[in-house]
């Protein structure tokens, strides 16, 4: 079910406001922030288990971002975005908690650096 929610989303950008390139943007700057971030809350406290171990996550980075940013845009209440990514509505709170902050600070320098080369012309 992800699956299909996740082309739905990235196909139409009526649903973001964003085109795929945009969204694909995203992935390749807020995606290895997002990773390192996991892995110091995983490897910063004692672990019986290497990092890593364990069960694997239900729903993946783009899937996170997509749903972060559907949720922004129209409002989506977690139960329905739960619904099309077909995890609990806990895993879609979590998502949107980890993400927000992730994207706020990628269009803060984007807007930081559209400023500068906007000063320069």
């Amino acid at each position: 079910m992800a699956g299909v929610a996740r082309s739905m989303i990235a196909n139409r950008s009526r649903i973001t406001g964003l085109t795929r390139d945009v969204i694909a943007e995203f992935v390749t700057e807020i995606g290895p922030l997002w990773a390192d971030e996991q892995y110091r809350r995983l490897a910063g406290r004692p672990r019986r288990r290497a990092v890593g171990a364990g069960a694997r996550h239900k729903l993946v980075f783009v899937d996170r971002l997509l749903a972060t940013l559907v949720h922004l845009r129209h409002g989506v209440t977690h139960d329905v975005l739960a619904c099309w990514f077909g995890v609990d509505r806990s895993n879609i709170t979590r998502a949107i908690g980890e993400i927000r902050p992730l994207l706020a600070s990628a269009v803060a320098q984007w807007d930081r650096a559209s400023a500068c080369a906007r000063s320069l012309t």
